[in-house]
């Protein structure tokens, strides 16, 4: 805990931001740091709960010890803080930026809708840490002989390749794109974490012996049983990108996009890297000066319609099929759990006009160019209520509706049924592996991430890649001591 009445004493406060109308205007991250006695104040609000549950099986994935270090700022002690955040997560910069903190909807003062402002000291110490010159490289003192290779370089990826080097073994880490991070660096926009925090980490991973081979696609350039006899295991990391088909008609209508390669391009254009690249389609897709409609509700809609301001649209319209959530929970209900209300992203405060309970019929246009998009009220069963329909003019619309598996023309392919694929309720496919021990069907193979558990959030793409970790250290050393 921090000071004792620091919750009766300090009220809340986070990070500001810049004003819509100035942050639209680049691609930068745009919120204002908080300065470093700020900072140490909330910490010093993270109370004696009792049971901490922001760092539970409720809150923090990775069991972030919150309490811990949110005391260790408060008592000024930050390379102590620091080095307790790493040691449950390899990079809180990343985290500290785009995790949706759930450890603060299950932190006891979220009772009171002012819970610690746990991603704000997350973020601040991770930020620290490069100001102290604390990310450095840690290579193992001993070497193992053990190879391992990690199929991805995204943050479950990272995380599996950190550890077992750092435990003796030599990584290789085998990466479809021209550079590491996979949905990190290509699908999260710059204006919620810029690149070079991913730049930082691998130059500090290549510091400790990682071996990254960028344009390699696993399962065609090269196969899995290659690399098997490369190595003595391999982790799959491959992430969930192959995009949930809406089911709409019109969707081949131009103008009409997943929102995946909208996202990806725009992040290549930040970077100055060539938008033609494997995966991806390279027809320039751009907003300016269009109406552009969003289909979904969730993280990816929201950062399509940051990115659509920042190319200069002229409206964008978000459709949401779920009713529009309360503005505040029945907390006795669902805390400490992540519960279902109004909430409003960076990107949505920028002009984003919402629209709850709309169903998408069609998409319709002229000469096969896209005009518009149909539209209808659906009743709490999501199913089209007669008389409501309505079109909203659309030069450009984004599904962005979710992801239903790995890519297929990859390791699936390669491996075909070798590998045990499961489906879940949705359709939605994934590696079968259990959260035992990440092994797979094939011998030597395990798997950890997305690729295993669906989309899902940053922090537990983390978690996995540490525990995927944790067991091949074990299977290969007869023992580890990597955390789990």
């Amino acid at each position: 805990m921090g000071k004792v009445t620091g919750f009766l004493e300090i009220d809340r406060q986070v990070a500001k931001y810049q004003p819509a109308s100035d942050r639209v205007r680049h691609y930068k991250e745009f919120s204002l740091p908080m300065s470093e006695s700020e900072v140490v104040k909330q910490a010093a609000r993270c109370m004696d709960c009792g049971i901490p549950f922001c760092h539970g099986p409720t809150g923090c994935p990775i069991h972030n010890q919150i309490p811990d270090w949110n005391d260790l700022v408060y008592n000024g002690n930050w390379e102590e803080a620091i080095h307790n955040l790493h040691s449950t997560n390899n990079f809180p910069e990343f985290t500290g930026r785009i995790c949706p903190a759930p450890c603060e909807e299950a932190c006891t003062l979220n009772l009171e809708d002012i819970p610690v402002a746990i991603k704000t000291v997350e973020q601040a110490l991770a930020d620290k840490a490069y100001e102290m010159g604390l990310i450095v490289p840690q290579p193992a003192d001993i070497k193992t002989g053990k190879s391992v290779g990690v199929i991805g370089s995204g943050p479950a990826g990272m995380s599996a390749a950190q550890q077992l080097a750092r435990a003796g073994h030599e990584v290789h880490v085998y990466e479809r794109e021209s550079s590491a991070g996979g949905l990190l660096r290509y699908g999260i926009p710059d204006f919620k974490m810029e690149k070079h925090f991913i730049d930082k980490r691998v130059e500090q991973m290549e510091g400790e012996g990682v071996v990254f081979h960028y344009g390699v696609h696993v399962g065609a350039d090269k196969s899995v049983d290659e690399l098997n006899a490369e190595h003595d295991a391999l982790i799959y990391c491959g992430g969930s990108e192959k995009p949930r088909d809406a089911g709409i008609p019109g969707v081949e209508l131009t103008g009409v996009h997943d929102a995946m390669p909208y996202l990806v391009q725009q992040n290549k254009r930040v970077a100055r890297e060539s938008v033609d690249n494997v995966g991806w389609p390279s027809d320039p897709i751009l907003a300016s000066g269009k109406h552009v409609v969003v289909v979904g509700g969730g993280d990816t809609a929201s950062d399509c319609i940051g990115t659509a301001f920042r190319q200069g649209a002229v409206k964008v319209t978000q459709l949401d099929i779920r009713p529009q959530p309360p503005v505040r929970e029945d907390k006795l209900a669902v805390w400490p759990f992540w519960a279902t209300k109004m909430r409003t992203s960076s990107s949505q405060a920028e002009g984003a006009v919402r629209e709850f309970q709309v169903g998408t019929l069609e998409f319709v246009g002229e000469n096969g160019v896209l005009t518009g998009v149909k539209c209808c009220q659906v009743d709490e069963k999501r199913q089209p209520v007669a008389g409501t329909e309505f079109i909203l003019k659309a030069d450009l619309a984004f599904i962005a509706i979710g992801f239903r598996g790995p890519f297929e023309n990859g390791v699936l392919k390669d491996l075909g049924e070798r590998l045990d694929i499961g489906v879940d309720g949705r359709g939605s496919t994934f590696v079968k592996a259990n959260e035992t021990d990440y092994r797979t069907s094939v011998d030597g193979l395990w798997a950890a991430g997305d690729v295993r558990r669906g989309q899902s959030l940053v922090v537990w793409a983390i978690r996995e890649g540490r525990q995927a970790a944790h067991d091949v250290d074990k299977e290969l050393m007869g023992k580890t001591t990597l955390p789990r």
